[in-house]
C-alpha cells in the first residue's frame, strides 16, 4: 500500500458529500467525491455522521473485526473457547477503528472549513449543524481517547488545507486531559448556547432530513449534549486534575434540569433507527459478526448473575442451548479449550437471542440510553450522601433496560426464537428486591452497567470497568502468552512509529497496554 494511503488514518483527505440524507434512500445519494459538485454545511454535516455510521449502528465489521476479541472478551460479555495470547489486542482490531476514527474526524475538519468560509449570514442561520455536529465528534472522540490515551487531535486532518501536502501535514499528538478539558469546555458552551438557540424555519426541514441522530429535534441534542457531559465528567471525576471541575460540574447538571435536560427515559434514547434494512445504515451484518464463529456464547458470569437473581431480561438478551432442554447455561472461561468446545458442540450452552440481536434487521446503533444516565446519576448521588436519589435512579435504570431489549425485540423483523411474556410488575420488583441495597453500592452500580452494555456498548462497559473494577473477572493463560492479564487501554497502531515517527517519540514511552489512561486511578 502505498505511503499516502498508509497515512490516510491521520488525515484523510477527501470531503464525502451527500446531496440529500434522507434514511430511505441514502445509498442513491452517497455520491463519489470524485464527482461532488456542491460542498455545503448541511450536507457535510450528514456526510460526517454517515462516515462514523460503522461505530454506531451494529456491523460485522466493528463487532467480529474489532469488538469481539479485544472490549467485549475484557468484559467477559460472552463467552469464547480460549487460546493463545487471547488478551493482546490484535493489530487489525486497533488499525481499523483508527482509521474510522480519523476518517470521521476528516470530515469534521472539513466541515469546519466550509462553516468558518460561509458568508456570517448563514453560519448563523445553520449553526446547528455545527454545534450537533460537535456533540457527535466529541462523543467519538471521547471513545477513542478511552483506547489510546494521548492521540493527534488538533493538527489532524489538515491535509486539504494543506494543499494536499502530506509531508508537513503530520500530526503532533495532544495529551488526552487536553482534549478531554478542551471537549468539556466546548460542550458546556454548547450546552448554554443551545437553551437559546432557534432553528429558522427555512433550515429546519433541511435539518430533520439530515440529522441522522434525533431527526432535527433540538431538545434530543440539549439531552445528548448533557448527558455526554455527564459521562465525562463521571469517567473523569476521580483524576487529580478534573476532580474539583467535576464535582461541581456535575452538581450544576444534576441541580438544574431545566437549563441541562438529560435522557431520562427510553423516549429519549439518543440512537439511529433503522427504518430500512435495504439502506447503507443497516443491522444486516450482525448475523453473521455475532453467529460466525460461535461469537454469541453466553458467558457463565453473566448468566449465572441472571439465573440468581431471576433477571427477567434473560429470556429477551439470551436463549438456551438448542440441546439444553431449556436450561440457561454460560461457557465458563476457567475450563479447557477441548472441554469447552465440547460444551459448545454438545448444544447445552447459551447463546444471545438470535431474533432480539443477530437476526433483528431492525436493531438500532445505540448512543445514549436512559438507563446509563440514571446509573451515572445514582452514582453521584450515592458518592454525595443522598442515597434516597442514588437508589430512586438505580431502579429506574434497572427498569428502563428491562423495557429496552423487550422494546428492542419488539421492532425485530425475525420469530427464530419466540417472544418471551413481558415482565410483571411484580417479577422486576422482585429482581430489584434480589439485587439488594445498602452495601456496596458502587459495586451494584456497576454491575447494572455491564448488565445493560453487554455486547452493545462494550466500550462504554470496559471503560467503566476500568474505572470502577467492578465486576471482577478470571481469565485462563498460558506460560506463554505475551499478555497475562487485561489490558489497561491499547497500544497506537503500528502505522503511527513508522508514518508519524517523530510525533511519536513523544508519547511513545507510554504506547504499551499495561499503562493505565489519566482517569483510571483505582
Amino acid at each position: 500500500m502505498k505511503k499516502y494511503l498508509i497515512i490516510l488514518g491521520l488525515f484523510t483527505v477527501s470531503s464525502i458529500i451527500i446531496t440529500s440524507c434522507k434514511k430511505s434512500s441514502f445509498d442513491e445519494f452517497y455520491r463519489d467525491p470524485s464527482k461532488v459538485t456542491e460542498v455545503t454545511i448541511d450536507k457535510q454535516f450528514a456526510g460526517m455522521l454517515y462516515s462514523y455510521r460503522e461505530l454506531v449502528v451494529p456491523s460485522y465489521w466493528n463487532y467480529f473485526v474489532i469488538l469481539r476479541t479485544t472490549a467485549i472478551r475484557y468484559v467477559q460479555a460472552t463467552g469464547w473457547v480460549n487460546e493463545a495470547n487471547q488478551l493482546s489486542p490484535g493489530a487489525a482490531a486497533i488499525s481499523d477503528r483508527w482509521g474510522t476514527y480519523y476518517s470521521g474526524l476528516a470530515q469534521f475538519r472539513e466541515l469546519e472549513n466550509v462553516y468558518n468560509n460561509a458568508p456570517v449570514e448563514e453560519q448563523q442561520e445553520k449553526r446547528i449543524f455545527y454545534l450537533a455536529a460537535k456533540i457527535f465528534f466529541y462523543d467519538q472522540t471521547q471513545q477513542i481517547i478511552d483506547l489510546h490515551g494521548d492521540i493527534p487531535w488538533t493538527e489532524a486532518g489538515t491535509l486539504n488545507a494543506n494543499g494536499g501536502d502530506y509531508t508537513v501535514s503530520y500530526p503532533a499528538y495532544d495529551s488526552a486531559e487536553d482534549i478531554y478539558n478542551t471537549m468539556l469546555d466546548d460542550l458546556k458552551a454548547i450546552s448554554t448556547e443551545l437553551n437559546s438557540l432557534t432553528i429558522p424555519s427555512t433550515i429546519q426541514n433541511s435539518f430533520s432530513t439530515q440529522d441522522l441522530i434525533n431527526n432535527g429535534d433540538l431538545d434530543s441534542w440539549k439531552k445528548y449534549c448533557n448527558s455526554l457531559r455527564l459521562r465525562m465528567l463521571t469517567r473523569v471525576s476521580d483524576a487529580s486534575s478534573f476532580s474539583a471541575r467535576a464535582q461541581q460540574e456535575l452538581a450544576d447538571i444534576v441541580n438544574n434540569p431545566s437549563a441541562n435536560p438529560l435522557v431520562l427515559t427510553n423516549e429519549d434514547n439518543i440512537q439511529i433507527d433503522i427504518f430500512s434494512h435495504e439502506t447503507g445504515i443497516n443491522s444486516n451484518g450482525l448475523r453473521d459478526g455475532i453467529e460466525s464463529w460461535n461469537a454469541n456464547i453466553a458467558g457463565k458470569v453473566m448468566i449465572d448473575h441472571m439465573l440468581t437473581n431471576e433477571d427477567p431480561r434473560l429470556p429477551f438478551i439470551f436463549e438456551p442451548g438448542a440441546e439444553a432442554e431449556g436450561e440457561f447455561e454460560g461457557l465458563d472461561q476457567s475450563l479447557t479449550n477441548t472441554v469447552q468446545s465440547a460444551l459448545i458442540n454438545d448444544g447445552v450452552i447459551s447463546i444471545y437471542n438470535r431474533s432480539t440481536y443477530s437476526r433483528n434487521q431492525y436493531f438500532p446503533g445505540i448512543i445514549i440510553t436512559a438507563s446509563e444516565v440514571n446509573f451515572l446519576l445514582s452514582e453521584y448521588y450515592a458518592r454525595n450522601g443522598n442515597t434516597t436519589n442514588a437508589k430512586n435512579t438505580f431502579e429506574t435504570g434497572i427498569k428502563e433496560s428491562i423495557q429496552l431489549v423487550q422494546d428492542i425485540r419488539a421492532v425485530s423483523n425475525d420469530n427464530t426464537t419466540a417472544a418471551a411474556d413481558a415482565p410483571t410488575t411484580a417479577a422486576i420488583n422482585a429482581y430489584i428486591s434480589n439485587i439488594g441495597w445498602g452495601t456496596d453500592i458502587i459495586q451494584l452500580i456497576a454491575t447494572q452497567k455491564w448488565l445493560h452494555f453487554n455486547i452493545i456498548q462494550p466500550l462504554e462497559s470496559w471503560a467503566e470497568n476500568r474505572r470502577l473494577d467492578f465486576p471482577t473477572f478470571e481469565f485462563r493463560v498460558d506460560a506463554s502468552d505475551m499478555q497475562k492479564t487485561v489490558p489497561v487501554k491499547w497500544n497506537l497502531p503500528t502505522s503511527e512509529p513508522t508514518y508519524n515517527g517523530a510525533n511519536y517519540q513523544a508519547v511513545q514511552a507510554n504506547d504499551n497496554v499495561n499503562t493505565k489512561l489519566f482517569w483510571d486511578v483505582n
